[in-house]
């Protein structure tokens, strides 16, 4: 069972703050081995999705809006605990946060910047491939876009 929270950046709690930040470096510094600057200033104007289990952080996106990354809104920053791989939480995650998403932006495009190698993964939630791949930060990845929204 997950408990979700979903939240603009200022109604986070300090402890909410810390534990975002603190899977977020777990995985995409130290896991994946990518120097990067994840503090990237666009968090405060962000709402965040917080999957809790059992008291503890296992899934998180974040939802950026239309104009701050790209011209249309975004989910980014997308991961799950190493404890709760290969147990289906990322769909699970990316379920819940296309059901916000809609109800932020009803019917709006979303553009994402995927790692290459989950391009699949997210052709499941209507994503397509959109640009040619890119590195960032030493990782392959692609632009994705979502026009039509899927019936859930």
């Amino acid at each position: 069972m997950i408990d979700w929270r979903f939240a603009r950046f200022e109604e986070l709690s300090p402890h909410e703050v810390h534990d975002l930040y603190r899977l977020r470096v777990a995985v995409f510094i130290v896991e994946q081995d990518c120097v990067f600057q994840d503090v990237d200033g666009v968090d405060t104007q962000c709402w965040h999705l917080l999957g809790h289990s059992n008291g503890d952080l296992v899934a998180y996106c974040r939802f950026v809006p239309p104009g701050v990354k790209y011209t249309e809104p975004s989910i980014g920053r997308v991961i799950t605990a190493p404890s709760v791989r290969g147990t289906g939480m990322g769909r699970v995650l990316m379920r819940e946060a296309m059901k916000r998403a809609e109800r932020l932006w009803p019917g709006q495009p979303l553009r994402i910047g995927a790692q290459a190698h989950l391009e699949r993964f997210y052709n499941e939630f209507g994503f397509t491939k959109s640009s040619e791949p890119y590195d960032e930060d030493g990782i392959m990845h692609i632009e994705m876009e979502m026009r039509e929204w899927q019936a859930s």
